[in-house]
């Protein structure tokens, strides 16, 4: 069994800016594998069903960013899910839009979400694919950039971003995580 977390912030004022990657890649891998994500346990809304073979549990938190730990925790205590099993996707200002990152496990680096979850778990051992959002241009801060609003431009590179991650996803469970990164960790930027 995989368990599958996309991280983002909960309120719909958030619901269309970098910060919610996660949580579009989790709603691109529900709609294509018809996995409802509906179900509320754990602070989190998730679904379970099959991904090319594998048993999943798709999560989005319902915690703040910088406490998704709490909920990928309790998921992974109940379910008895080894930390190799636990797949976290996640925005990264460090990657272009339109690329992603995985690997096998490191650090948190800066972002919030991802400080809870290495926290409540103990541990950085644990998969994850980082979805390019891109440093600010201009004069535009980071926090206006994270959770602003996305022109068209952006907009388009930011939805292939999200369809590469749902793709790096389904390889890894098909196949897997070196499989993915030997496919998709091509040309980051970073």
């Amino acid at each position: 069994m995989y368990l599958i977390i996309g991280l983002g912030n909960p309120e719909s004022d958030y619901a269309n800016t970098r910060h919610n990657m996660g949580f579009n890649v989790i709603n691109k891998l529900s709609e294509k594998y018809n996995i409802e994500v509906k179900k509320d346990k754990f602070k989190a809304l998730f679904g379970s069903g099959i991904i090319e073979g594998e048993k999943v549990i798709l999560v989005k938190p319902q915690t703040f960013m910088n406490l998704s730990g709490e909920a990928v925790q309790e998921f992974v205590n109940f379910y008895k899910i080894p930390l190799e099993n636990v797949l976290v996707i996640y925005d990264d200002v460090d990657i272009e839009p339109g690329k992603i990152r995985i690997r096998k496990n490191g650090s948190a680096g800066g972002h919030n979400g991802m400080k809870s979850i290495v926290s409540h778990l103990s541990s950085e051992k644990f998969p994850r694919v980082r979805v390019g959002i891109g440093k600010p241009h201009g004069q535009k801060d980071m926090i206006a950039h994270v959770i602003g609003g996305i022109d068209d431009e952006d907009k388009e590179l930011l939805d292939r971003g999200v369809n590469l991650a749902a793709e790096a996803v389904i390889e890894t469970l098909k196949n897997n995580i070196d499989s993915a990164m030997n496919k998709y960790n091509i040309n980051i930027g970073a």
